[in-house]
C-alpha cells in the first residue's frame, strides 16, 4: 500500500479532547513564520493579509490553530522578538485591522489563533526604556541596571553571557549597565517590579478581547533571575541551557507569574491557552510549568533534539509522559521550529532524511496529547544550507562581524553602531545557541549552513515552476531553491504519494480513530478492543502500551490502534499487529504477517 489511507472515506469530526475538558489537550497547532508564510504587497516579505489568504490551506490540512509569529511594532533586530510596541502591529505586517481580520477568518473556517508574547525583555526603542536611557530613575527600575566591578567599574556586574555571544550587559554613557539575555537591542525587564507585571496583564487583555485564542510564551522560563545575580563561574553557558541550573532561567519565581496568566486565562470565556517555550534541565522540572493552575502546554524539546535511535525515542517518550502525566498534563510533541534545521535535513537529508522525516511525522501524531507543526514540514521542505552570505539575516550569523568590528572589549555603549545586520535580523530569542541545539539532535547527520537558522526560514512555496512558487506578486527576502517547484502545495495536492497528502490523511485519521490524540482518547467505553499487552506504560490514563518487537522497532498499542515504526536501513518482518491503515511507505502483508519498509512508520487498527 502506498501511504494513503487504506480505510474508507472518512467525515470529519472533533477532536477527541473535546468531551474531555480541553482542545488543546490533542489539538495540532501549526506555526506561521509570518514572514516567510505568503506576501500580499509584493516587497518580499509575509504579511498578515498573506496569512490570511492562505488559511484554507491550513483548514483543509486538518489542523486545530495557528500559531502566528510576532508581529508587532519592532525595529527587526532579532526578527520581531523585540518589541517597542506591544499593542500595535508593525506596518511591515500590516495594521491592527489586518489581525482582526485574520483572527475573525479563521475563527470563520474552524481555526483558533495563537499568537506571540514576548515578556522576558522589550526593544531598546520601547518608551521604557529610551526613558530608562535618558536617565529616569523609575524607568530604570523596570530593568536590570546596575553599577560596574572592578575599577571606575569598568567590568559587568557578574559573569553572564548573551545567548548570542559575549557578555550578557551593556554599559550605557552615565557608567551603568544593564541585563540582556540576549541581544543587546533586547534589554531584559525586571519583574519584581509591579507595574511590569500590571503591563502585560493589560497587553494581554488587549489582545483576548481582540479575540485571540492563546499566547505562545517566548523564554517563559527567564523573567525572574536568582537573587542578586550570582556569577555562574564558567564560560559557554549557552550550552548548559536546558541541562543545569542557572540562575538566569527556570527560576521557582516564574511560576507564580504563569499562575497569574492562568487567572486571568481562564476569566475569558472559550478555551484561552498559555503555552510555555520553556528550557529546563529535566523533564520534571519542565512539568512544572503545566501544573493544573499553570500554564496548558509546554513545548517537548527533548523530543525534538532526539536522534534517530529507537531506544533514545522509547527513553524520551517514556520520561516526558511520565512527567506530564505526573500533574494531569498532555504533553506537547515537536519536531522542527523556526530556530533548528528542519527535521529532513537533521535525519540525514536527501531520500533517507525524508523517508525518516515522514516516518517521525507519523510517530509524533500517535502519541498521546498535542503537536506542533511547523510550516513547510507538510511539504517535505529540506534545510536551505547554500544561502549566500549578503542575503543572510541570522543575528547568530552577524555575530561573528559583531566580535570582529567590537575591539574594545566587553564594552559597548547603547546606541552605538551595530552589526546585526541589515534591518529584518532574525533569531528568536528564547533558544539557546542553535549549534547546541542541533549538535545533540544528530550526531554525525547533515547540518544546516554553519548550524545557523535561515535556512529553515526561506519562504514557501505554494504553486508554479519558478521563484518564487506563489509567495507573492515579487521576490522574497530570502532566495528559495530552483528545484522547490516539485515541493509546493499545488504541485503536492492529489498525489497519493506525497508528503502533503500523507499528513492530510494522518490528520484526518488521528480526528477519526478513538484511540488517538489526549492521553485520556479512547479510554472510555467503546473505545474499541485492546491489544494484548506486554507492561502497561506509564499511568493508566495515558492508554499507551508498548509491545515486544524486533532490534530497531518501537511497537506500541492505544486503544483499538497501534503503531510501528521501523528504524533500521533495511526491512524488518514481524506479526501484523492490526489492519494497516497509514503507512509512509509501502507495506506488504497478508493480515499475519507484515513486512516494514526501511525507514518506515505505519497506523493499524482492528
Amino acid at each position: 500500500m502506498t501511504h494513503d489511507s487504506t480505510a474508507v472515506q472518512l467525515a470529519s469530526s472533533s477532536s477527541n479532547a473535546t468531551a474531555s475538558g480541553g482542545w488543546w489537550r490533542d489539538a495540532v497547532i501549526y506555526q506561521v513564520y509570518v514572514r516567510s508564510f505568503a506576501d500580499s504587497d509584493g516587497d518580499g516579505i509575509g504579511d498578515l493579509r498573506g496569512v490570511r489568504s492562505r488559511l484554507p490551506h491550513l483548514a483543509r490540512l486538518g489542523v486545530d490553530a495557528v500559531w502566528l509569529t510576532p508581529f508587532y511594532v519592532s525595529p527587526q533586530a532579532d526578527g520581531g522578538y523585540d518589541v517597542a510596541d506591544y499593542r500595535a502591529v508593525d506596518p511591515l505586517f500590516g495594521d491592527l485591522s489586518d489581525a482582526d481580520e485574520l483572527v475573525r477568518a479563521a475563527h470563520a473556517l474552524g481555526l483558533r489563533v495563537i499568537v506571540d508574547v514576548v515578556p522576558n525583555h522589550t526593544s531598546e526603542q520601547h518608551p521604557w526604556f529610551r526613558a530608562a536611557l535618558a536617565g529616569d530613575p523609575g524607568a530604570r527600575e523596570r530593568y536590570h541596571f546596575r553599577p560596574g566591578r572592578g575599577p571606575d567599574g569598568a567590568e559587568p556586574p557578574n559573569d553572564w553571557e548573551s545567548i548570542f555571544g559575549g557578555p550578557a550587559w551593556t554599559r550605557v554613557p552615565d557608567g551603568d549597565w544593564y541585563l540582556h539575555l540576549f541581544a543587546p537591542e533586547q534589554p531584559d525587564l525586571d519583574w519584581d517590579h509591579p507595574e511590569v507585571a500590571a503591563e502585560f496583564a493589560s497587553v494581554l487583555r488587549f489582545w483576548l478581547d481582540l479575540g485571540i485564542d492563546g499566547f505562545r510564551i517566548d523564554v517563559a522560563h527567564g523573567m525572574v533571575k536568582a537573587p542578586g545575580l550570582p556569577d555562574i563561574g564558567r564560560g559557554a553557558q549557552a550550552t548548559l541551557i536546558g541541562t543545569e541550573p542557572l540562575p538566569f532561567f527556570d527560576q521557582d519565581g516564574v511560576h507564580e507569574i504563569h499562575r497569574s496568566w492562568r487567572r486571568l486565562l481562564d476569566s475569558y470565556a472559550g478555551g484561552r491557552i498559555g503555552v510555555a517555550e520553556a528550557w529546563a534541565p529535566t523533564s520534571e522540572r519542565l512539568a512544572l510549568y503545566v501544573r493544573p493552575d499553570e500554564l496548558h502546554q509546554a513545548f517537548n524539546f527533548r523530543f525534538l533534539n532526539c536522534p534517530w535511535d529507537p531506544a533514545a525515542m522509547r527513553t524520551v517518550i517514556d520520561e516526558s509522559l511520565a512527567a506530564t502525566t505526573a500533574v494531569g498534563a498532555p504533553t506537547t510533541w515537536v519536531l522542527s521550529n523556526h530556530d533548528v534545521v528542519r527535521h529532513v535535513t537533521r535525519y540525514g537529508g536527501g531520500p533517507r532524511g525524508l523517508a525518516r522525516a515522514r516516518a517521525a511525522a507519523l510517530l509524533m501524531l500517535a502519541l498521546p496529547g498535542s503537536a506542533y507543526l511547523y510550516q513547510g514540514e507538510e511539504l517535505g521542505l529540506p534545510e536551505v544550507a547554500d544561502l549566500p552570505d549578503q542575503v543572510r539575516r541570522d543575528p547568530a550569523f552577524r555575530r561573528g562581524r559583531r566580535q570582529l568590528w567590537d575591539t574594545d572589549g566587553p564594552e559597548r555603549s547603547a546606541g552605538s553602531e551595530r552589526s546585526a545586520g541589515p534591518e529584518g535580523s532574525e533569531g528568536e530569542a528564547g533558544c539557546p545557541d542553535p549549534d547546541s541545539a542541533t549538535a545533540t539532535a544528530t550526531a554525525a547527520e547533515p547540518e544546516g549552513q554553519d548550524g545557523l537558522r535561515d535556512g529553515c526560514r526561506v519562504p514557501l512555496p505554494w504553486s508554479g515552476a519558478e521563484p518564487p512558487y506563489g509567495f507573492g506578486p515579487a521576490g522574497s527576502w530570502l532566495p528559495q531553491p530552483a528545484g522547490w517547484g516539485g515541493l509546493s502545495v499545488a504541485a503536492q495536492t492529489g498525489d497519493p504519494h506525497s508528503t502533503l497528502e500523507l499528513y492530510r490523511a494522518a490528520l484526518e485519521l488521528r480526528r477519526a480513530m478513538p484511540g488517538l490524540g489526549a492521553p485520556e482518547a479512547g479510554t472510555g467505553a467503546g473505545a474499541g478492543g485492546d491489544a494484548p499487552a506486554e507492561a502497561p506504560y506509564g499511568p493508566d490514563a495515558c492508554g499507551m502500551r508498548w509491545q515486544s518487537a524486533p532490534e530497531g522497532v518501537l511497537l506500541f498499542t492505544r486503544p483499538g490502534f497501534a503503531c510501528t515504526l521501523n528504524s533500521r536501513p533495511g526491512p524488518v518482518e514481524l506479526p501484523a499487529p492490526g489492519r494497516p491503515v497509514l503507512s509512509s511507505a509501502p507495506v506488504e502483508t497478508d493480515g499475519r504477517t507484515v513486512r516494514l519498509p526501511p525507514d518506515s512508520c505505519t497506523w493499524w487498527s482492528w
